[in-house]
């Protein structure tokens, strides 16, 4: 292995190609995943891997204590809270930091179903006009808030089938008719039999790109006339050279770290 500290955090399929590129180089690294799951996802890998969720302050004494020279953000495009602490934690101890960000798909289609917002509270402002039967295909974390900002729907909430998911589900009051714990990403035909059986007025998503099957998601949903509203990602904090968009754009920023490291 090659003596270069790296740290990359994420919980993805895109941690994990990364993360096999850096074995393919032979550099030393550490996979930074929030749960168990995360944990799962990474497959076999060479790195080592820190399990649990970390904080700003948390994140600096990790990068002091291990000598990190490059940190990798390859977390999920929707966790703005843990880019702002990556990017915070790297500026205050002065390491490298590079954000991969999956190519989006958004502007990939257009339908006048299709309703584009910026947040959560947009999202159920435009829910409001449709039908009571809500499907949320954006994950248990922000269960809470849809269910208050949606007062008198029915939410039925797509989640990872894991105990602190359908807790959560179950916590706020939602039974075994509304919840649907599968793991994604789904085909479009099965998509279609999902939308078929629980007769949705309106789908509430995010911009997962192609890794998160958006179109697969989207397009089954507006076939069938079903409104879809699209919570739109965060900007990336990272930009210029280090916001990488491809596995090309990964495999030639390692290979510039190889000649970093030899320089």
């Amino acid at each position: 292995m090659s003596s270069g500290a790296v740290l990359v955090f994420g919980g993805t399929s895109d941690a994990r190609f990364i993360c096999q590129i850096l074995d393919e180089h032979r550099i030393a690294y550490t996979l930074s995943v929030a749960t168990a799951v995360g944990e799962s996802l990474a497959g076999n890998i060479g790195g080592q891997i820190r399990v649990g969720r970390i904080d700003a302050s948390e994140i600096a004494d990790w990068l002091v204590r291990h000598g990190v020279r490059w940190v990798i953000d390859a977390s999920h495009p929707y966790a703005e809270l843990l880019s702002a602490n990556i990017g915070n934690a790297c500026q205050s101890v002065g390491v490298t930091l590079s954000r991969y960000q999956r190519r989006s798909e958004l502007n990939d289609l257009e339908h006048p179903l299709l309703h584009k917002v910026a947040n959560l509270q947009a999202a159920c402002a435009v829910a409001q006009q449709f039908g009571p039967r809500v499907l949320l295909t954006t994950g248990s974390k922000e269960l809470a808030a849809y269910q208050q900002g949606l007062p008198g729907k029915t939410l039925l909430a797509r989640v990872l089938p894991t105990r602190e998911a359908i807790a959560e589900c179950e916590a706020l009051g939602l039974g075994v008719d509304n919840i649907i714990a599968l793991r994604g990403p789904f085909s479009a035909e099965f998509n279609a039999a999902i939308y078929a059986f629980c007769s949705p007025d309106v789908v509430i998503t995010k911009e997962s790109g192609a890794e998160g099957g958006y179109l697969d998601k989207v397009s089954p949903a507006l076939m069938r006339g079903i409104p879809c509203i699209v919570v739109t990602r965060p900007q990336p904090r990272v930009s210029g050279p280090e916001l990488l968009v491809s596995r090309e754009d990964v495999s030639r920023r390692v290979a510039r770290w190889l000649q970093e490291r030899k320089a």
